[in-house]
């Protein structure tokens, strides 16, 4: 069984929303978090739920957010402030911190709702092909979901991401825009669009690759830091999760903390 570490890269200076890992949601009782304390939750959680996960760790090259780590009782890596995304400083933060895990999972620090079960799957799937580079779930929208993603874009709002596969299950493209297009659904039609999770796991091999490439044209023009293995002719493995009875969205707008704290509240997370 191939070992695993749970990285949580957080940054500051977010173009959409400064300062967003210090943000405070308000979960079931009322009781605020911040962001990033909702974030090592989600992943201690996972650790808890997954055999061989060896460690949890925050990224970041901030030193307010460094505080915050310290004060919730988190591991610390002090990364680069020239860091393009939060793949690029989970890279360096296996390097600094002399990691040897065979798994490294990225849990992005916006997506406080992320069930243990996402974690167990892209371990899962990384332990059963040792072939696989890289993995990332994704999540079959329901009517709820569908709309969220709907309202964002009619709004002028960047949300969350989308993505479409291929027969085997590889991600062919990612994307801000609602893929594909799906305003012509009829009621009762099974629902096309995948939401794509915050959620990576590499091999230390893939991270190095990675860190060696030059970012993409799709890339740039996406904001989407996974594009940079596909536009390189690299397979992502878009394994496919649910959620039952859950909700899941990331807060990548100041709009989303109600949003967010409303699913926290229904799901009865403190």
């Amino acid at each position: 069984m191939r070992d695993a570490v749970i990285i949580i890269p957080a940054r500051y200076a977010s173009t959409r929303y400064p300062a967003k890992p210090l943000a405070t949601l308000k979960g079931a009782s009322g009781i605020e978090r911040t962001l990033l304390e909702r974030s090592v939750m989600a992943a201690r959680a996972a650790a808890a739920a997954n055999r061989g996960v060896t460690g949890v760790y925050v990224a970041t090259d901030d030193d307010r957010i460094a505080a915050e780590a310290q004060r919730i009782g988190v591991d610390l890596i002090m990364t680069d402030p020239d860091c393009a995304n939060g793949t690029e400083r989970v890279a360096q933060a296996v390097t600094r911190a002399g990691l040897t895990q065979p798994i490294v999972v990225n849990l992005q620090g916006d997506a406080p709702l992320t069930p243990p079960h996402f974690v167990s799957a892209l371990i899962e799937a990384m332990r059963a092909d040792d072939t696989r580079q890289v993995a990332t779930p994704v999540l079959r929208c329901d009517r709820e979901a569908l709309d969220n993603f709907q309202a964002d874009r009619k709004a002028g709002r960047v949300g969350g991401t989308t993505v479409v596969r291929d027969a085997l299950g590889n991600a062919i493209y990612f994307s801000k825009e609602v893929i594909p297009y799906a305003d012509g659904l009829k009621p009762g039609d099974e629902i096309p669009v995948f939401h794509h999770v915050g959620l990576y796991a590499y091999t230390p091999e893939a991270l190095t690759l990675y860190a060696g490439l030059p970012a993409g044209q799709l890339e740039q023009i996406e904001g989407l830091e996974q594009l940079r293995f596909l536009e390189h002719g690299h397979k992502i493995a878009a394994v496919e999760v649910s959620a039952p009875g859950a909700a899941f969205w990331e807060l990548n707008n100041p709009s989303d903390v109600p949003l967010i704290e409303g699913y926290l509240k229904r799901m009865g997370m403190e």
